[in-house]
């Protein structure tokens, strides 16, 4: 049980640095519905679906690689040296070629009136992954409360200057024409004006991390080249995993005629798609301390259990989630504005295909425990195909819906992979019957909900805090036990 409160304790900094930050940061989604047109906010998801792209691309499986090889204590200098060697090399290689050939990256990706976006991104790209590392770092020694603070530093100025260029630049500019706001604002950068402000922010935190990435750098080769081997499968497993959540936020602009407004539905879809927030937030407060602790323990049978209890507690939590959100959705959607509300129906689909996401990623401690990161590439492959697929098919007749239930059965079928060959390589005796019950449970309970479609007041509210309380009631009279040893 020790173990597990370790667990607990990380996750519960990590969970609540990810939560308020993440929340924070969340904030600049309604914000920017007020702020943008559909057709702006359609830019800026379009963009930050690029550099999620070639965010993972720049890592290269290089922070998971750095976790498999930092467990051996003896070893552990070297490899946070090799590895920051490794990541300076190539952002920095990447800088360059991107600064060189800006314009024509630019035209490529329909953003010729505006090159200078290309090159920040470059910059704002080069920065994260390099500090990547030291963040990983952090995380392999368990300073958490460290890993938290910084990440919501990073997050504060870029919520800080977001606002003060897009709301208090503009304000002071209209009542005082000639202010000195002229020296540090210009009404036609717009849009640039979110890039600018992720730039400012990836640049302070690399300055506050400097004192971690203080120590004598030397290079291996040959450990390198072994790094670099185990980390590749990581790296298609990445770009196939962007393919899985980003490639719809490139395609939409690409598979829409004019005459759809195709940047418009993107912006609507975009502030959709983030309204699966709580659930991401969920998923990557455990990740950042589920797979550092369970790359620290022993592959015993007792270990097995654990991921077993592991796995049923993590999708009743999300289930928790997924209801929560979707029984309270007319409060919830009154945050963004009303031009964004007829994307709504994707929200559902989208945090259900969230929390499969998050299942596999459990699921896929098999693979990397076992040294068998190949399976990875496999099954993100197989769900990249279906994605592409899926989108190219049925984007032109049915926009952005249509990306949203590719998403889903992506994931689906990723976790039924995942989950079979983790059986035959490294099997778990995951408790599915009662996993399975809280799955039917809770989509009955949102169908039942659907069905009644009760209009906004107070007895619907009524119902769905009912309907809410008897799912906790059920998963309470069944693990009593289990939660109250835990609790003490």
């Amino acid at each position: 049980m020790n173990s597990f409160k370790k667990l607990a304790g990380e996750t519960a900094i990590y969970g609540m640095s990810s939560i308020v930050g993440r929340f924070i940061n969340w904030w600049l989604v309604p914000y920017y519905s007020h702020v943008f047109l559909t057709d702006q906010f359609g830019v800026v998801t379009n963009l930050y679906a690029y550099m999620a792209f070639l965010l993972v691309i720049l890592t290269y499986g290089m922070e998971t690689g750095f976790f498999r090889y930092a467990s051996d204590k003896k070893n552990k200098e070297q490899v946070y040296s090799n590895t920051l060697v490794s990541l300076f090399l190539t952002s920095a290689s990447f800088v360059l070629v991107v600064l060189t050939f800006s314009d024509t990256i630019a035209l490529w990706m329909d953003y010729q009136n505006h090159p200078e976006y290309i090159q920040w991104i470059a910059i704002i790209l080069a920065l994260d992954a390099f500090t990547s590392i030291p963040f990983a770092k952090l995380r392999i020694e368990s300073k958490a409360i460290k890993f938290a603070t910084l990440k919501l530093i990073n997050i504060f100025f870029n919520v800080f200057f977001n606002i003060f260029f897009l709301s208090i630049c503009p304000s002071l500019l209209k009542s005082n024409p000639d202010s000195w706001v002229n020296l540090v604002y210009s009404p036609e950068i717009g849009v640039g004006y979110v890039i600018i402000s992720n730039l400012i922010a990836s640049a302070l935190n690399f300055v506050l991390l400097i004192p971690e990435m203080w120590i004598k750098l030397r290079l291996d080769a040959k450990l390198l080249k072994e790094m670099i081997w185990y980390s590749f499968p990581i790296l298609l497993v990445g770009v196939a995993g962007m393919i899985n959540q980003n490639i719809d936020k490139i395609l939409i602009p690409k598979l829409l005629s004019p005459e759809q407004d195709p940047m418009s539905q993107l912006g609507i879809y975009g502030a959709n798609y983030k309204m699966a927030v709580l659930m991401n937030m969920f998923i990557q407060a455990f990740r950042y301390a589920f797979e550092p602790f369970f790359f620290s323990q022993v592959k015993s049978e007792d270990n097995k259990r654990g991921y077993a209890i592991v796995m049923k507690y993590f999708v009743i939590f999300g289930l928790l989630i997924f209801l929560g959100v979707c029984l309270y959705i007319d409060v919830v959607k009154l945050i963004i504005d009303k031009e964004y509300h007829s994307g709504l129906n994707v929200v559902p689909i989208v945090l259900m295909a969230n929390l499969f996401l998050g299942i596999y990623y459990t699921l896929s401690l098999w693979y990397k425990l076992t040294d068998k990161t190949r399976f990875g590439a496999y099954f993100a492959g197989v769900g990249a195909v279906i994605t592409l697929v899926l989108n190219f098919v049925f984007i032109p007749k049915y926009g952005y819906v249509a990306s949203a239930w590719a998403v889903l059965i992506c994931f689906i079928v990723m976790t039924g992979l995942s989950y079979f060959f983790g059986q035959k390589y490294f099997p778990v005796n995951y408790p599915l019957k009662r996993i399975g019950l809280y799955f039917l449970v809770a989509l009955a309970i949102y169908t039942s909900a659907k069905i009644l479609n009760i209009s906004p007041s107070f007895s619907m509210y009524a119902v769905h805090t009912g309907l809410m309380l008897s799912f906790v009631g059920l998963i309470f009279s069944i693990e009593k036990k289990e939660i109250l040893k835990f609790l003490k």
